[in-house]
Order: C-alpha cells, then sequence, then structure tokens
C-alpha cells in the first residue's frame, strides 16, 4: 500500500447505480466530476479528506483490492467465487445488484436428454465457476472464455450453452435462449483487503461498521 489515502474500489454499470444512495448513507460524497458522464476521469476525490474513489470494471475491483491497490471495495459474489482471490474479505453482503448465474440453452435444445451427457462446451465469462458447477455431476464442462455477447455463442456454433448473469430473463428470450438451470444466487458485498486490515484496522473497521449498518 503506497497511498497514504485509503481507496475504494467502486465498480461501473448496473451496480453502481444502486451503490449510490448506500454511499451516500455512509457519509460519502464523490466529487461533481463522479456523475458527469463526459468525464474520462478514472480516480474521485470524495467529502471525506482521506478517502478517494477509484471507477473500474466489476471484475477489476476484486484484483484492484486483493492486490492492494485499493484498500477495499464493492464487487459482486459471482467475481469473489470466480477468481477466490486469499487476500479478499468479503464481511457484508450489501443487498443490492441482485440477479442470478445461469445455464441457458436454445430454445429448440432445452427438451433434449441431457441425463447422460458427459461433455459440454460452454460460452461464459466464468469459467472457474462453471466447471466447478458442472464437476459436482460428473460433467466435462469445455469452457470458451468470453467477455460478453455470450447470447449469440450458440448460434454461431461456437458453443452448445451458455452460462451468465440473468436478471429479467429478457437478453436470453431475445436471443432465442431458455434458462435451464441455477448455478447460484449473486449479490454486492462490500471487501477489504486483509493486509491493509491489519495496517489499517481502525480505518477500515468504521468503513465496515458504516456498510453493514446501511447495508438494506
Amino acid at each position: 500500500m503506497t497511498d497514504e489515502k485509503l481507496i475504494l474500489a467502486v465498480p461501473k454499470g448496473r451496480i453502481l447505480d444502486e451503490l449510490l444512495p448506500l454511499l451516500n448513507k455512509c457519509g460519502i460524497e464523490p466529487e461533481a466530476a463522479f456523475s458527469d458522464s463526459k468525464s474520462r476521469l478514472l480516480r474521485f476525490k470524495t467529502n471525506i479528506e482521506n478517502l478517494d474513489i477509484i471507477r473500474v470494471r466489476a471484475f477489476d475491483v476484486a484484483t484492484f483490492t486483493a492486490f492492494g491497490a485499493a484498500h477495499m471495495g464493492v464487487v459482486g459474489s459471482d467475481v469473489i467465487d470466480e477468481f477466490e482471490y486469499t487476500e479478499l474479505y468479503a464481511p457484508v453482503d450489501l443487498k443490492i445488484g441482485g440477479c442470478r448465474l445461469s445455464l441457458a440453452v436454445p430454445e429448440k435444445a432445452q427438451k433434449e436428454d441431457t441425463s447422460k451427457i458427459s461433455h459440454i462446451r460452454i460460452a461464459t465469462k466464468y469459467p472457474n465457476l462453471t466447471r466447478k458447477h458442472f464437476a459436482k455431476q460428473g460433467i466435462q464442462a469445455e469452457c470458451i472464455k468470453l467477455n460478453g455477447a455470450m447470447e449469440i455463442a450458440p448460434s454461431l456454433g461456437l458453443a452448445d450453452h451458455i452460462v451468465d448473469l440473468v436478471s429479467t430473463g429478457s437478453t436470453l428470450k431475445a436471443n432465442g435462449l431458455v434458462e435451464t438451470d441455477k448455478i447460484v444466487d449473486i449479490s454486492a458485498h462490500f471487501v477489504v483487503n486483509r493486509t491493509a486490515l491489519k495496517t489499517k484496522p481502525e480505518e477500515l473497521q468504521h468503513w465496515i461498521k458504516a456498510f453493514r449498518e446501511n447495508a438494506r
């Protein structure tokens, strides 16, 4: 940890919209540029002198925090479970960003008998979680790593199935897919770096308490 200020890493996108009211409840107000859609800044000051916020991709929140570039962060439990960073401690379920990680297949394939399948090819952003899920069923999952556009993979012959985050299911339906198996429910968690928790215990315990008390 080379930065004297505490760094809070937050994710871009859907979770951030739900996180902003919680930050406010915790007494954290980012500078005006944070809400400016034209701003290209990645690091922002807050109303708290020793606290800055960085806004990065959801997967990168876990990496920045685990490797000590950020002291704490907000990230989905899907990312926590996918990476399994030993330096990442997740003490608070914030009860926001709710969705699920699910298996989906083309509509025409949903009635196929899969009881005797021993190998499947899956397009996913979550190869580790996917392999573990199917290993429990004695199925070898060949995972093709994609960072987006998972839904078109089956129609283009890249994979037979996809594993992705599902909220309403509307994107799956629009692309001719059907959700067939929920792997795990997902929500956003407040996470801290374990080393930072030892070196800055009072400061980080303060924020753990604040997020815990103000979570839904």
